[in-house]
C-alpha cells in the first residue's frame, strides 16, 4: 500500500517528542512525511524541512496557510493525516482547525487543556467520522497488551486493588537552580501546561493505563498535590486515592522531583485468583503472581501470548523492544483506521481516552483545591 501522506505541527530541531512521533512512523512504515509547521520560527522550520529533505513549498508559516495550501491540493497529494506535537496549550485550537477541515489528527497527550475543549474534540470527530489518535504511548507495549488480555479472560477473579506510580527526578535540578531556568520551562507555566504539571503530565498516563488495562472506569477521585517549592504555581509531586466501586479502590502517585530516578512508571493489579505487575523501565517482562503457583513471566514475541499482545511486537523473541515501538504501535492502528481496515479496539487511544484523561486531570485539581475531598471523574 501507499504511504500515508503525513504533516507535523512542531517538532522542529532539537524536539525529543517530535523526533519519536518521526521514528514511530517510520518503524511501522505506513507514513511518509511530507510537509509542516515544524517551528513557530519560519526560518528554523525552513532548515528543519531541508534537513528532512520536505520540499519547501510544503513547509508553510502557519497552521492556517498549511490547511489552506493542501485542502487545495487533488486528494491523491494532499496530507491525509497531522501530528500534533506541541505544547498543550496548542493542541486544541490546531486540533479543531485539522478536524474541522477534514484532516485526520493524532496528537499529544493532555489533549486539551479543558473538559469543555475535550469534549468539543470528541463530537467533532464523531460528526467528521475521522481518525483521531491520542499518543499515550506505554498503550503501544506489548506486555501492556497481554496485560490486557489476561484481565479480560478473568485471570485475576476479582479485581480488589489497584496501584500505579510513575517518578520522575528532572525538574528537581531545575527548581532547585536559578530563577531564569525555571521560567524557561513551559511545563511550569499554566499558560503553557495548564492546570497540572505533574498529573497534566505523567500522573495521567498511569491513570490511562488503569483504565485500559482492566476496562474499568475511576468514578472518584481525592488528591494531594504539592508545588514542592514556594514559587511554583502547578504541582510537582501528589497522590491520588481512586474509587472505582464500593468495594475496589487504588492509588496513582506521581511525582517530577524523585532525584535519580528516571522514567519508572509501574502498574499493580491484585485480584482474588492472581495478580499483575508491569514496570516500563523492563518493558518486555509481565509477572502474574499467585499464592499457590510461581510466578509466571511473559514476554514478547511468543505463541503463548494472546492474539492482541502477539500480533504488537516488532521483532523476534530476545530482543529488546522499547519506547519508540510502543509508539509506532499507536501509529500502526491509526492508520489501519485511517485506510478502513478493520483493527482491533485498543489499538491506539481515541479522542475518548483524551475526555477520559481531562477529567482526571481536572477532578484531581478540584479535589486538592476543596481541601483534599472527593470529587466525581
Amino acid at each position: 500500500m501507499k504511504k500515508i501522506r503525513m504533516g507535523m505541527i512542531g517538532g522542529g530541531i532539537g524536539a525529543f517528542i517530535g523526533d519519536a512521533h518521526r521514528r514511530a512512523s517510520r518503524i511501522c512504515n505506513d507514513y511518509e512525511l511530507v510537509g509542516g509547521v515544524f517551528d513557530v520560527d519560519y526560518e528554523k522550520s525552513k532548515l528543519f524541512a531541508q534537513n528532512e529533505s520536505i520540499s519547501s513549498d510544503r513547509c508553510y508559516v502557519s497552521v492556517e496557510a498549511l490547511i489552506k495550501a493542501e485542502s487545495a491540493l487533488p486528494a491523491d497529494k494532499r496530507m491525509e493525516v497531522v501530528s500534533i506535537v506541541t505544547p498543550n496549550a496548542l493542541h486544541f485550537s490546531f486540533a479543531k482547525s485539522l478536524l474541522g477541515a477534514g484532516f485526520n489528527v493524532v496528537c499529544e497527550k493532555p489533549m486539551t487543556m479543558t473538559v469543555k475543549e475535550a469534549e468539543e474534540l470528541e463530537k467533532l470527530v464523531a460528526e467528521k467520522k475521522l481518525t483521531f489518535a491520542l499518543t499515550h504511548t506505554y498503550t503501544g507495549y506489548p506486555m501492556i497488551r497481554q496485560m490486557k488480555d489476561l484481565i479480560a479472560k478473568g485471570t485475576l477473579g476479582t479485581i480488589q486493588r489497584i496501584d500505579a506510580q510513575y517518578y520522575q527526578g528532572w525538574i528537581n535540578s531545575i527548581i532547585h537552580g536559578t530563577g531564569t531556568r525555571i521560567t524557561g520551562v513551559w511545563r511550569l507555566d499554566p499558560k503553557h501546561a495548564g492546570a497540572s504539571s505533574c498529573m497534566g503530565d505523567i500522573g495521567v498516563h498511569a491513570f490511562n493505563l488503569i483504565e485500559y488495562t482492566t476496562g474499568l472506569e475511576v468514578k472518584e477521585v481525592l488528591s494531594d498535590l504539592n508545588p514542592v517549592k514556594e514559587g511554583i504555581e502547578l504541582d510537582l509531586d501528589g497522590t491520588v486515592l481512586l474509587r472505582f466501586s464500593k468495594n475496589l479502590k487504588g492509588v496513582i502517585r506521581a511525582s517530577q522531583v524523585c532525584g535519580g530516578e528516571e522514567n519508572n512508571l509501574t502498574i499493580a493489579v491484585y485480584g482474588s485468583k492472581a495478580s499483575l505487575k508491569w514496570a516500563q523501565e523492563d518493558p518486555n517482562f509481565l509477572y502474574l503472581l499467585s499464592d499457590n503457583e510461581p510466578t509466571k513471566i511473559f514476554k514478547p514475541a511468543h505463541g503463548y501470548n494472546d492474539q492482541f499482545a502477539e500480533a504488537s511486537h516488532t521483532m523476534p523473541s530476545g530482543h529488546p523492544e522499547g519506547i519508540y515501538e510502543a509508539l509506532a504501535n499507536i501509529y500502526k492502528g491509526a492508520a489501519k483506521s485511517i485506510r478502513g481496515i478493520e483493527f482491533t479496539p485498543g489499538e491506539f487511544p481515541t479522542v475518548h481516552d483524551g475526555v477520559r484523561g481531562m477529567k482526571f486531570i481536572h477532578s484531581v485539581v478540584d479535589s486538592n483545591k476543596a481541601g483534599n475531598t472527593w470529587v466525581k471523574v
